[in-house]
């Protein structure tokens, strides 16, 4: 639902119930609310995740965003959205409070609903955390099966930003588990999709870890 559109439905199933009597009508408007606001939420908490990555400072208003979202899109039956929520909440654990163990379960819970119906682009975010809390564990092998996955699935969707910022991770475990031409590799060929993709955020991750496997 679209620009003025919610707000006129909202306004006419408001009037039913007022004035009309339609006690339905209520619960027809908490669907098209619903519906509104679980992607605002989502968007929130995104912009406040992108805001904690710059400056790390943490907004614990990102995590309620989150789950606010999973609890519309799972009331809406909406199971993509409420994987990608899902996912979200995992990354703030994870991510902002550096909490793998936390996040796994609902890393794992994304992916399961995201493959059900064939969401693979959050599919490839939740394998990828869930790499992540691997190669934190020294699960190494099992990691990097992840992050491939994560990079093949997202190649196949086109994903390209992503696509570059999964070889990112693949050249840092290579480093880590002492390939660093292998590591190097991976690191050539994600340069040459973020110049594809005019992807300038993650050539800087690039060089960095250029740097950083260098040391």
């Amino acid at each position: 639902m679209q620009g003025q559109d919610w707000i006129e439905r909202a306004g006419e199933l408001f009037e039913a119930a007022m004035f009309g009597g339609d006690a339905a009508a209520l619960d027809r408007s908490d669907e098209v609310l619903d519906s509104v606001e679980a992607p605002l939420a989502m968007a929130r908490g995104k912009a406040l995740h992108v805001r904690f990555l710059n400056d790390r400072e943490e907004n614990a208003q990102e995590l309620v965003l989150f789950e606010r979202a999973a609890e519309l899109y799972a009331r809406l039956g909406n199971t993509s959205g409420e994987a990608d929520a899902l996912f979200w909440v995992g990354c703030w654990h994870q991510v902002v409070k550096g909490d793998g163990v936390a996040g796994r379960p609902y890393f794992e819970r994304s992916y399961r609903l995201a493959k059900a119906v064939g969401d693979r682009r959050t599919m490839s975010y939740a394998i990828r955390h869930l790499g992540f809390t691997d190669k934190d564990a020294g699960r190494f092998e099992q990691a990097r099966e992840r992050l491939t996955e994560s990079v093949t699935l997202r190649r196949e969707i086109g994903f390209k930003p992503g696509e570059a910022a999964g070889l990112v991770a693949l050249a840092y475990l290579a480093a880590e588990t002492g390939d660093p031409a292998a590591a190097f590799r991976h690191l050539d060929e994600a340069q040459s999709v973020a110049e594809s993709c005019d992807a300038k955020a993650v050539s800087g991750w690039i060089e960095q870890a250029r740097t950083d496997i260098r040391s």
